[in-house]
């Protein structure tokens, strides 16, 4: 063989093996995108689903909807439009932590569960969104473990005769702040309908997203929300994505490792159908790994 053959055969050789390491593999996860994002000039809920899916979602998070009447009209939208709703995000877990030493508060944070599951059945989706508990200086930490626990434990039956899933999200709530301490809790359990909602923006302040996902593992994680974060002149916000400081190669390496294939719904600002298309393309580009 001749020099130049020589160097053109290990040339492309090169370039082969170098080839499936450059191009990453999509990983297999369904976009969704929040309800509160959808374009608030539309008449109805049938166009603002309609507008979800024309920007490329398959699937949506709603919020948690105490009118009947609404409620009808969110699942005749996901019906006619073919936007399915994946998960309902409990509304009465901030003003009403469950974990309140205050029993009519607790009373008002189960009802709002209670409706959330009423939600979710008439809607076909299969988890309810809770931030377990809220600590506070009137709110200890081990109270607002032992006090969380107890009510889950009563909502639990529940949840498991209406196939629905608890998934507890990890938030700014000086609660469950590592991702050992967060499977710790969802363990405990011991239950198929108590999960994980993991949030890849909330932890960015005090860890890694791609130690917390390989850390939960998919037996663990029942649902994703994808936002990018920034800490900037002292100021900690939230940014569209890749406008962050969020590795999202790293994030789809761990959820490619790990084997995530469920849902995550992207929970940005709202906007018009040209901002959402935007954001759809942005949310691609991370599960391709760019």
């Amino acid at each position: 063989m001749k020099r130049r053959d020589l160097m053109a055969t290990g040339i492309a050789a090169m370039a082969a093996s170098i080839a499936p390491m450059a191009q990453a593999a999509r990983v297999p996860i369904k976009k969704a995108v929040l309800g509160s994002m959808l374009p608030k000039d539309l008449p109805d809920w049938k166009s603002k689903f309609a507008a979800g899916k024309e920007a490329g979602f398959t699937h949506i998070e709603m919020g948690t909807v105490e009118d009947a009447k609404e409620e009808a009209a969110i699942a005749k939208a996901s019906a006619d439009t073919g936007l399915k709703v994946h998960g309902v995000m409990n509304a009465a877990h901030w003003k009403y932590p469950l974990n309140s030493s205050d029993s009519s508060v607790v009373d008002e944070s189960m009802k709002g569960m209670r409706t959330s599951l009423r939600n979710a059945k008439a809607w076909g989706a299969s988890t309810v969104l809770l931030v377990p508990a809220v600590v506070s200086p009137k709110a200890p930490y081990a109270d607002a473990w032992t006090n969380s626990v107890k009510q889950i434990k009563i909502l639990l039956p529940e949840y498991e005769k209406a196939k629905v899933m608890i998934a507890v999200e990890e938030v700014w709530n000086k609660f469950l702040l590592s991702p050992l301490e967060m499977s710790r809790y969802i363990d405990q359990f011991q239950s198929p309908y108590l999960w994980g909602y993991f949030d890849v923006g909330n932890v960015v302040l005090t860890g890694y997203p791609q130690d917390w996902i390989r850390t939960l593992g998919k037996k663990r994680i029942a649902k994703v929300h994808i936002k990018d974060f920034r800490f900037k002149n002292r100021v900690a916000e939230f940014v569209d994505l890749y406008d962050g400081e969020i590795d999202w190669k790293e994030v789809h390496r761990a959820f490619a490792d790990i084997g995530y294939d469920g849902v995550a719904t992207v929970e940005l600002r709202g906007g018009d159908l040209d901002y959402l298309r935007d954001v759809s393309k942005r949310f691609d580009r991370i599960l391709e790994g760019e």
